[in-house]
């Protein structure tokens, strides 16, 4: 595909892939997302789903393929450069400043060059108040602004790390199972979340509950083994016989 041809495209991957010894573990994947596309990246463990974001990201160097963001190339690319590109990602184990407050950890996050005066709560203009503002309520953290990060719980913390994704402004988001060991009560929140991000932002999303989503999705691609195994609705890929024999059992998603 053509810089040419990509508008209103977000990320693409050009047979992205990548062996360790031998063993490929992304072998050749192809993907568009659109802009302000939600996509799920399902598939049992070992299928490739976190190898794939950790080559979208430059965590992990392709031995095959083009990663494009919009219409630049990256792929490897250093991470940091691709963060300052425009990708953010959010791992499954959160990581935020736990001696900090809630809102000072996300003014830091949203002052693009985080030094001393950042961390004193100077520089940040007016709109990027605002901004902050917003992502405590996007994220159901207004209450808890003055909060020491350490003292949430695990789902206020996941919530927390979103939102510092979020303040930045990112041209995609990648999160990898972002309900992990999180409860019934914080998974459907988590969801409501996401389902707000649609539209203005887009992200890739690695989850392996089909319940949590049944919540979010409105196109999911499969992968087993490293590859594309399909790609469709979700009652496209609840129904697809191949899914259902690799991945679901014969008696389909659960």
């Amino acid at each position: 595909m053509t810089a040419g041809t990509r508008h209103g495209i977000a990320l693409t991957l050009d047979g992205l892939g990548v062996s360790f010894g031998g063993f490929r573990a992304v072998d050749e994947v192809n993907l568009t997302v659109a802009d302000g596309e939600l996509r799920v990246l399902l598939g049992a463990n070992g299928a490739g789903k976190t190898t794939l974001m950790d080559l979208i990201s430059g965590r992990t160097r392709a031995s095959r393929g083009r990663v494009h963001l919009h219409d630049t190339e990256i792929t490897n690319w250093p991470e940091h450069r691709i963060a300052r590109a425009g990708l953010g990602r959010k791992f499954q184990i959160p990581s935020v400043f736990r001696e900090l407050t809630v809102r000072r950890n996300l003014e830091v996050a949203a002052f693009r060059a985080p030094s001393v005066r950042a961390n004193l709560g100077f520089g940040l203009d007016a709109a990027g108040r605002r901004r902050v503002d917003e992502v405590l309520e996007l994220t159901g953290l207004a209450q808890e602004t003055e909060t020491v990060a350490g003292f949430l719980s695990h789902g206020q913390t996941q919530w927390l790390e979103l939102g510092l994704l979020v303040v930045r402004s990112p041209r995609v988001i990648l999160l990898d199972e972002p309900t992990a060991g999180m409860t019934q009560a914080e998974t459907l929140k988590t969801a409501r979340i996401i389902n707000d991000l649609k539209g203005s932002h887009t992200l890739l999303v690695v989850e392996h509950d089909m319940a949590f989503v049944r919540e979010i999705a409105t196109r999911i691609t499969v992968l087993h083994l490293g590859r594309v195994l399909a790609e469709g609705t979700v009652a496209e890929i609840e129904t697809n016989a191949d899914v259902r024999a690799a991945y679901l059992g014969t008696k389909g998603i659960g």
